[in-house]
């Protein structure tokens, strides 16, 4: 190595050491952990308010689950009544003894399955119209709570 190398490795030793015992003055120190605290106090709530979040989200998909399965099961519930129905009319018209009992038989079954599918109709419509009742609440409650623990 040449004088000026050296020379030069010199000057920037020297001044390193110079940086190494520059003192950080207490107002700097006490803002960068001010700021540091308050940079992880956000961070604790932007976490809490994402957990809530989570939670509202996974309370609305399992609720939307439940009652697809309740649907389900009334759907099954319903097709098991109607064969139930069927399979009773065919056995209520094979004991007719006449044509105009069959007749009567048929007329009366018909009126009972009409009966039943109206009935179907405004039990789907009125559980349709309180799942989206409580669909919308229950979203405005999860809403209200996610915004007002984060605001």
């Amino acid at each position: 190595m040449t004088t000026e190398t050296n020379a030069a490795f010199d000057s920037f030793k020297d001044a390193f050491k110079n940086i190494q015992n520059l003192e950080v003055p207490e107002a700097a120190r006490e803002f960068v952990k001010k700021t540091a605290n308050t940079a992880k106090d956000r961070a604790a709530e932007v976490f809490a308010g994402s957990e809530r979040v989570t939670a509202a989200v996974e309370n609305a998909v399992t609720e939307s689950v439940t009652e697809a399965g309740k649907i389900s099961r009334n759907i099954q519930q319903a097709i098991y009544e109607d064969a139930e129905a069927f399979f009773s009319g065919i056995d209520k018209l094979a004991s007719a003894k006449s044509f105009s009992e069959a007749v009567e038989i048929q007329s009366g079954l018909l009126r009972a399955r009409g009966e039943a599918f109206v009935s179907r109709a405004k039990a789907t419509a009125d559980y349709f119209g309180q799942l989206a009742a409580n669909g919308a609440k229950s979203a405005q409650d999860n809403f209200a709570k996610v915004y007002n623990k984060t605001a």
